[in-house]
């Protein structure tokens, strides 16, 4: 067996109401400062719509990720299934779901991946650190933005 399964879970609760969170996925210019940066990207926020980030890897590389939005429901979810490339090469298959709640006057945002890993390929590890680093940096744009504008 060559494909390697994994599933990660991550929470992150943010210190904004859940509509603004919500927002950081659904706008293709927010979008981009927390989740592609410094990569090209586009983005058609609809049910069947497609995202694309392509950039490169420490070595070079291209990389090119292609989510399709399976489902979406204003500040509750989005469903996606994506791809990751190198080159020309499939490197992973995944499932995501993005899950928003209000959490006092904050945001609880659960997201889960279950990828399909293939060899010589990315590994699960690094997919779970670069998500949770995106995480982080969305938190980090709220922090920046809280102390700009009161909020």
């Amino acid at each position: 067996m060559d494909v390697t399964h994994a599933t990660f879970t991550l929470e992150r609760r943010y210190p904004v109401p859940v509509q603004r969170v919500f927002a950081a996925w659904a706008t293709p210019e927010a979008r981009k400062r927390w989740m592609a940066q410094g990569a090209e990207h586009s983005q058609d926020f609809v049910v069947g719509g497609l995202e694309t980030v392509k950039g490169y890897d420490g070595e070079g590389r291209q990389l090119t990720y292609e989510g399709r939005y399976i489902d979406i429901v204003t500040d509750e979810r989005i469903l996606t299934t994506s791809t990751l490339h190198t080159g020309d090469v499939l490197s992973t298959v995944s499932v995501t779901s993005v899950e928003f709640a209000a959490d006092g006057a904050g945001a609880l945002v659960v997201l889960t991946e279950h990828g399909m890993y293939l060899p010589g390929q990315e590994q699960p590890a690094w997919r779970e650190a670069g998500t949770a680093q995106q995480l982080d940096t969305l938190a980090a744009e709220f922090a920046a933005t809280a102390r700009t504008d009161g909020s």
